[in-house]
């Protein structure tokens, strides 16, 4: 009954967090009825995104000439207080809170398991040779583990804590003014900057 381009349209972005079959259906039909010129603009910005970068040492995306994002080059930012984060969208939320003034290290999202994935301790290993080259003392000042207040998240913190204890003088994580069982993403600034104040 569906023609197939909406049904391919909705097998793709059903795949997408937080969008359904039913909801990618509707928005295949949404799409269809703003007319072609909608389509050609999804179809256009969805295809820029392939020139997006990967930075080489947070690991964010950028569009900086360069390997590294604009947070990484920017020589103001504390270069030995590096925030450990799940999600890109985590990084952005904190930023808007312009409370953190140090460096970031986007390690993916974490599993429920309580063990790392193989993508997640190469970055994590990355995070520690940069840190022996960079700083004399082979330690950085201080390292934040910004994971959200989840059961999960704590038992990751735990794990990320063990592997980051010996470069580093301070390990913290985020004050509790996330609720426990809250996430970064969605919090508001005031409490994310009160978080990152409280942080222990």
């Amino acid at each position: 009954m569906l023609p197939e381009p909406i049904k391919k349209f909705a097998e793709i972005f059903s795949t997408l967090p937080s969008i359904g079959n039913r909801q990618a259906i509707r928005i295949a039909f949404k799409l269809i009825n703003g007319g072609k010129a909608k389509i050609d603009e999804l179809a256009k910005t969805i295809s820029d995104l392939r020139y997006l970068k990967t930075c080489s040492r947070c690991f964010f995306v950028h569009m900086e000439r360069d390997n590294l994002c604009s947070i990484c080059s920017n020589p103001n930012r504390q270069q030995n207080v590096i925030a450990i984060i799940e999600k890109e969208t985590d990084l952005i939320s904190l930023e808007r809170t312009k409370k953190f003034k140090g460096r970031y290290l986007v390690l993916g999202e974490l599993s429920k398991t309580g063990i790392l994935d193989t993508v997640q301790k190469l970055r994590l290993n990355h995070l520690k040779d940069l840190i022996k080259k960079e700083f004399d003392s082979a330690k950085a000042e201080e390292i934040i583990i910004a994971v959200n207040p989840t059961t999960y998240g704590d038992i990751n913190a735990s794990i990320i804590t063990k592997e980051l204890a010996p470069f580093t003088k301070k390990i913290s994580r985020l004050g509790r003014g996330i609720p426990t069982g809250g996430e970064i993403e969605f919090a508001d600034e005031e409490t994310l900057a009160s978080s990152i104040d409280s942080r222990s």
